[in-house]
């Protein structure tokens, strides 16, 4: 089993992922989200690693807070998350609030690939 530790913004858990496309690297922010099915990122951090939102893989319609969305779904080569290296993972392109301080969100699909216990009050997080 593997421990990691969040940055801890009240009772948002904060995690650090690294991407790769097919030009480029690139580390964001995710708030770690349980109410999320899909990781969500920035369409600003997909373009700048080469996996353009505006040539999807595919579409998919997603209800968010505000209601029903349409995004695009883009494949980036490596996603390294929570010491986990996930090849060809679909990402969830989105814009996101102005002023919002993550770069968007670890969503089940990712966490369901493990076993994942997360423990709020210290902000930590078992992979096994």
């Amino acid at each position: 089993m593997r421990i990691y530790k969040a940055e801890k913004r009240g009772a948002l858990l904060i995690i650090r992922a690294f991407l790769e496309g097919t030009s480029g690297k690139a580390y964001a922010k995710l708030l770690l989200d349980t109410g999320s099915a899909y990781t969500l990122i920035s369409q600003e951090i997909l373009e700048s690693i080469g996996c353009s939102p505006a040539l999807p893989k595919r579409t998919q319609r997603i209800i968010t807070g505000s209601g029903y969305e349409i995004v695009p779904v883009v494949s980036v080569n490596q996603f390294h998350c929570l010491g986990s290296l996930l090849e060809n993972f679909e990402i969830f392109a989105n814009t996101l609030p102005f002023g919002a301080y993550v770069d968007g969100l670890l969503g089940m699909d990712f966490l369901c690939k493990f076993e994942t216990e997360i423990r709020l009050y210290s902000g930590e997080i078992y992979i096994r």
